[in-house]
């Protein structure tokens, strides 16, 4: 079903990655080993409308709201999670370029299924030029910049009035330098490389000061009504990334009950593993972690989009809960994960079973700074108990 406007219905859209999913599961393998999505993998993204998801409708896009986020990615990653994190996080560069003037857009959106790729760290310093900005640093755990066409950076202006400011900015891959340096334990497939900028001018138009864009200050003129972009940015990428350990958690039930017929359990005496009442148990509790992380993921989409679409104001305590529901959701899907790897037998350490893939690559997101449980619980914890937040990521 697609609307009126040409922009497909949820349903559909998770439809469509649903269908993409068993593909990118007979890729996994390969994208593992090569450390990197293949091009198959990327067309078959694009025919099924995940680059499009956050970008504004009149440049074709679909502006879609953080609950098919999550839904869209969860159906990604029950396929294969190195994808899903990817799509995740090229929706999050997007939707801050639609913060950006309204020219910059019409430049990078001039590409079809135009891929961004970013970060959160300011890792770089800049200095002013006439007309911009100089930068010069490198950035890591750039996941997806193997495929852009752009990505999006934060530098320290070092020269800016005041003392240093946080600059975020847009700059083609074409002038940076990719470093092949994403040799790891888990999402091996993303690709997450680093970037380096060697005194690279960005013209001011595609510059915005970090703290107005953290305050939800855009410099988006046409933009200035659609409820998407009204949300703050932490909040936006939050809900933006979680659908993939939804899916992962999935997914290891899905590899762990296709497995299950015919399996024993060695030295006992139960012929079939689905007869032993600790599988029982296992499984009860794995399904029910599953079931909290999506409520978890669910219960932020809902503040996030809720939130977009009243115009409210958010609160330190809403903030912070979005970060909270985040972590508790990666805390919960992890938990799943585990328990059905343990309950896999040592057979399931071979590559040719994914649920070792699965464990690695849930426990590498649970690892990624803004997705760490315990680094969430406490920042939420913190503000309930009337603090300050220690952070300016909220």
């Amino acid at each position: 079903m697609v609307l009126a406007t040409g922009v497909p219905t949820r349903e559909e859209l998770v439809r469509r990655a649903a269908a993409a999913a068993p593909a990118l599961r007979e890729r996994a393998e390969w994208t593992e080993q090569n450390r990197r999505l293949p091009e198959e993998t990327i067309e078959a993204l694009a025919e099924a409308g995940v680059f499009k998801l956050r970008v504004p409708v009149r440049y074709g896009g679909y502006e879609a709201d953080t609950r098919t986020l999550v839904d869209v990615a969860a159906e990604l990653a029950r396929g294969d999670g190195a994808t899903a994190w990817v799509a995740s996080v090229y929706w999050i560069p997007t939707w801050m370029t639609c913060l950006f003037p309204d020219e910059v857009q019409d430049e990078v959106f001039a590409t079809p299924d135009v891929r961004i790729c970013g970060t959160l760290s300011p890792s770089a310093t800049a200095t002013r030029a006439d007309g911009g900005i100089v930068v010069n640093g490198r950035w890591g755990f750039v996941s997806g910049a193997l495929h852009s066409q752009w990505q999006e950076i934060i530098a320290v202006q070092v020269d800016a009035e005041g003392g240093p400011m946080p600059v975020m900015a847009l700059v083609p891959m074409s002038d940076l330098t990719i470093v092949d340096d994403w040799h790891t334990a888990g999402l091996r497939g993303t690709g997450s490389v680093s970037t380096v900028a060697d005194n690279l001018f960005v013209p001011a138009a595609r510059v915005l000061p970090l703290g107005a864009v953290l305050q939800q200050q855009s410099a988006s003129r046409r933009n200035a009504d659609a409820a998407i972009y009204r949300p703050p940015l932490l909040p936006v990428a939050s809900a933006s990334s979680v659908g993939s350990v939804v899916g992962l958690a999935q997914a290891a039930f899905d590899i762990f009950t296709e497995r299950l017929p015919g399996r024993k359990i060695t030295y006992t005496g139960y012929d079939a593993q689905a007869e032993a009442p600790v599988t029982h148990l296992q499984v009860a509790d794995a399904v029910q972690r599953i079931e909290e992380a999506r409520h978890h993921a669910h219960r932020l989409t809902d503040l996030v989009d809720g939130k977009a679409n009243d115009a409210g104001e958010w609160s330190l305590e809403e903030r912070a809960r979005a970060r909270a529901a985040l972590g508790a959701a990666c805390r919960r899907a992890r938990e799943a994960v585990r328990i059905l790897a343990d309950a896999s037998g040592g057979s399931s350490v071979y590559d040719s079973v994914p649920m070792q893939r699965v464990l690695r690559d849930v426990q590498s997101v649970n690892l990624h700074a803004l997705m760490n449980p315990d680094t969430n619980a406490e920042l939420y914890g913190r503000v309930l108990c009337g603090l300050e937040p220690n952070t300016l990521y909220l």
